[in-house]
């Protein structure tokens, strides 16, 4: 693993550079979906400030849902680069969305839509820097799988030279979340740009990426709370209804039309002889 590029005698954390880099991904797709959308807003400038208020939800969660590294280490653990909870970031950052969305005159759940797609790739893009710092995030040791009579040896990676250093084979579950992100922030980008009710993106960047997390938590090494499931699961599980109950709600409601399709609706008709 890297955890830190040497530049001289400057130390470069990995995990603050690919976290620069999603902020550059999700800033990218977001101005693209504003302008596709003929949206007259500071994209970039929202994205901005909703990584920065996410950045310190996620750590605010994080220290609530440890409280025993709180104790251990006090105020340290705030400055850690280790320790960001994925459900603070997201708290965080879409209470920060919905109020900027209403300023702008957007609205708040049309606002979450256009940006839903940037989350994901953003998300998907930050996670390579868990992997190359070797933080923690990592899964469970591996071990052989036994289905039908058969028996698979998944692949897994150590992490020697990690922050958090582990020297067996682990999952490398970073990996999994990048992919995920990217696939579900592909998917996100591609009904955008259809006729969708409001709300109906983000109802389904919540289910997908909830799913995603609910499943990925089996391989990971967080502590089990109650019903052998993990507090980020738990969480998951609320974000997947939110999300099902958003998307219901979208299909009752007047459809949006993308500005692209409304002028090739009304583009006039070509008559053949």
């Amino acid at each position: 693993m890297i955890p830190y590029l040497h530049i001289g005698s400057f130390n470069l954390p990995t995990f603050g550079l690919m976290l620069w880099l999603a902020a550059v991904a999700g800033a990218i797709v977001a101005d693209r979906a504003f302008k596709r959308a003929q949206v007259d807003a500071d994209a970039v400038g929202m994205v901005a400030v909703a990584l920065v208020v996410g950045i310190i939800g996620s750590k605010v969660w994080h220290v609530l849902d440890t409280p025993d590294e709180f104790r251990a280490e006090h105020w340290r653990v705030l400055w850690d680069s280790a320790g960001f909870a994925w459900y603070g970031g997201l708290t965080f950052g879409v209470a920060t969305l919905l109020l900027m969305g209403w300023r702008a005159k957007i609205g708040p759940l049309r606002t979450l839509d256009l940006l839903a797609p940037a989350a994901a790739i953003g998300y998907g893009v930050g996670r390579i820097g868990c992997f190359l710092s070797g933080d923690g995030c990592y899964g469970i040791e591996i071990e052989p799988v036994h289905i039908f009579g058969f028996t698979f040896h998944p692949w897994g990676m150590a992490f020697p030279n990690g922050i958090l250093p582990i020297t067996v084979p682990v999952y490398p579950t970073p990996l999994y979340e990048f992919g995920a992100g990217l696939l579900i922030g592909w998917w996100l980008w591609l009904r955008l740009g259809k006729p969708h009710g409001v709300g109906a993106i983000v109802g389904q960047y919540l289910a997908l990426s909830g799913i995603a997390r609910f499943l990925v938590e089996f391989i990971r090494r967080n502590p089990k709370v109650i019903w052998g499931l993990s507090n980020a699961q738990l969480a998951s599980l609320g974000v997947v209804v939110v999300g099902i109950a958003l998307t219901w709600r979208a299909s009752t409601r007047p459809v949006d039309v993308p500005a692209k399709a409304r002028e090739k609706a009304a583009a006039p008709v070509e008559k053949t002889a």
